[in-house]
């Protein structure tokens, strides 16, 4: 048995990805991709492994790749592991003309991380990332789903510290 024959994914994941697949038709199963994608990167710690990139290329019947083209295009998938808060800096041209260079070099310093890295406790990974689409509220980043934006440095310490509160009172 092959790694990837090895991977299995959980009965509710399995179920959503049927129930995305389902939607488009037998031979073009490959524009279920990008949340299959999402499905899995949730289950998987949040990244995606040449292994379960390889699982989703057999589910969806295409090339590994043709999953690892998608997966490697867009900054919100994951190929490597990441920490439990990923922050993405917008540093497209309004963001970095409002500030966010000096956001990002503020960011490595408080955390002891450059962009790309992860915080040795495993808590934040920090990445730059293309435009998020919030170009009158520069400098901006986000942090899962929530955009916090027109930031400054005092702004980002406080809400640097408030996740890690957060986070260390969940564990």
């Amino acid at each position: 048995m092959t790694q990837t024959e090895q991977i299995t994914f959980s009965q509710k994941s399995m179920e959503e990805m049927d129930r995305i697949i389902l939607q488009y038709p037998p031979d073009k199963k490959k524009s279920a991709l990008l949340p299959v994608l999402h499905i899995v990167q949730q289950e998987n710690g949040n990244w995606l492994s040449t292994e379960v990139m390889d699982k989703i290329a057999k589910i969806l019947d295409i090339k590994p790749i043709e999953v690892y083209e998608v997966a490697s295009f867009y900054s919100m998938y994951n190929l490597e592991p990441v920490g439990k808060i990923v922050i993405e800096v917008c540093h497209t041209g309004p963001c970095m003309i409002c500030g966010a260079e000096k956001i990002i070099a503020h960011i490595e310093n408080k955390l002891n991380i450059k962009v790309g890295e992860t915080t040795e406790d495993k808590m934040f990974t920090l990445k730059t990332v293309e435009c998020l689409g919030a170009c009158g509220y520069a400098p901006m980043f986000q942090i899962g789903e929530q955009y916090y934006e027109n930031l400054t440095i005092e702004q980002v310490d406080n809400i640097l510290d408030s996740l890690r509160k957060e986070k260390e009172a969940i564990n």
